[in-house]
């Protein structure tokens, strides 16, 4: 089966590209040109054609990539046209009624050259998160992984704990041949250097995530603060509904940020206080569990709230700012209890003192990213087969010195399996549709 689609974004534009792979490309170009095939890998002018018609759709560009040598592996080609709706979707549609050709589904021109060999299962997200890359650091954490720095090192611990299997598995196949003592010692001392190496990569802080899905910072405190307008404020439009009513914020609202290169998702969420009902219950859980899996959480009060010092006792304070927010109303009265901590005095309403807010965000922000020099991790199946590759070394070094083979010898390979699943090197088509699906049509 061939497959085509619009590679380049929808909407009006001087060029779009139009992709097709397959063993039946050829066929479509000659059914879409009606000319002699260029040169592979030469782009030419063409002219192109309704088939049944011969009616001229558009003038471009046309490059012929014929496999194992092009992106996918298989033939591809390229129509390089104007464009406009009108013209991507003639060019579509006469594509789609050229026989063995089909539209392709979410991803698959790179799930092919995955499947291929082209690439390796970390090349291919890393080339869908640099598509989605928004901010400066999200693209440079992208093409660090396309680089291959990741698939090298986790090629390299998995090569390591296939040399130490061979080893055991000889031992196993020759049971009367004893190892000599100082291969014996080299496993061990070889599986302990690789756990630590290990245990070193999942120590990130989870860095990796945060860079690809954003900086989660959770807006709480007690009703009619100023939680809404400070996201609003932020996000530099009205993202939440501002109002005298307490309890307006029933759920959690988000706004995804570009802070200065840096990626936030912020969260505004229901006002702390006694609930009123059980819609306002629920509001108000929801805004506790959202502070305690945020990153950074922005205590919003203002210098009454002597009732609500109680609240952020249970927070650390690494991972919490202090706002007292409405200084604009003269209240002198500062609660003892509020003076113990660390706060921002601003008003959301005259625009005073939220440089000094941002500024300390920007902080939070740049000693959170710029402190992981090596990152290995991007995504959560990433850290689970580390996990679990690290669970099974521990189950080998628990089998006496190695004296129960069969049962370490398993071990070993469920190791070398998980590491194996992060690069691709293993069956794998379970989470395939999963990772794939994310992609956009025409890539």
């Amino acid at each position: 089966m061939t497959i085509y689609a619009l590679s380049s974004g929808p909407g009006l534009s001087g060029i779009a590209v139009i992709r097709v792979s397959g063993s039946d490309t050829l066929k479509v170009l000659k059914n879409m040109t009606n000319l002699q095939i260029p040169d592979p890998k030469f782009a030419s002018l063409r002219k192109f054609i309704n088939p049944k018609t011969r009616e001229i759709i558009d003038e471009g560009i046309l490059l012929w990539l014929p496999g194992p040598d092009s992106y996918t592996g298989e033939d591809m080609a390229e129509f390089h046209i104007h464009g406009s709706k009108a013209v991507i979707e003639a060019m579509s549609l006469c594509i789609s009624k050229i026989d063995g050709c089909r539209l392709a589904e979410p991803g698959e021109f790179t799930k092919i050259a995955f499947l291929n060999g082209k690439i390796n299962l970390l090349k291919a997200e890393s080339i869908s998160d640099l598509i989605s890359s928004e901010t400066e650091i999200q693209r440079q954490q992208a093409i660090k992984i396309m680089s291959g720095k990741s698939s090298d090192k986790f090629d390299s611990l998995r090569e390591r704990l296939i040399k130490i299997l061979s080893n055991i598995e000889a031992k196993i196949d020759f049971p009367e041949d004893d190892l000599p003592s100082d291969i014996l010692k080299n496993i061990h001392s070889e599986t302990k250097k690789i756990k630590n190496e290990i245990k070193k990569i999942l120590s990130d802080e989870n860095v990796g995530e945060i860079i690809r899905e954003g900086f989660k910072i959770a807006i709480v405190g007690p009703t009619n603060a100023g939680k809404s307008s400070l996201l609003n404020y932020l996000s530099k439009r009205d993202v939440a509904i501002v109002s005298e009513i307490a309890g307006t914020t029933r759920d959690v609202i988000e706004a995804q940020l570009n802070l200065d290169g840096f990626p936030v998702v912020i969260s505004d969420t229901a006002g702390i206080r006694q609930a009123k009902d059980e819609i306002e219950k629920k509001g108000i859980k929801l805004a506790l569990e959202r502070a305690e899996n945020a990153d950074l959480i922005l205590i919003v009060i203002e210098p009454k709230s002597v009732d609500f010092a109680h609240f952020f006792k249970g927070f650390e304070s690494k991972k919490s700012i202090l706002v007292i927010n409405k200084i604009d109303l003269n209240v002198d009265h500062i609660s003892n209890e509020i003076k113990k901590y660390d706060t921002v005095k601003l008003s959301i309403k005259e625009e005073k003192n939220l440089d000094k807010l941002i500024n300390m965000i920007k902080k939070k922000l740049e000693n959170k990213f710029i402190s992981q020099k090596d990152i290995y991790i991007t995504r959560k199946r990433h850290r689970n087969n580390l996990e679990k590759c690290l669970e099974h070394l521990t189950n080998f070094e628990e089998k006496n010195s190695i004296e129960d083979f069969d049962k370490a010898a398993e071990d070993l390979r469920l190791a070398t399996r998980h590491l194996g699943m992060i690069v691709g090197k293993v069956d794998i088509e379970e989470i395939l549709g999963s990772i794939f699906n994310d992609f956009c049509i025409g890539k």
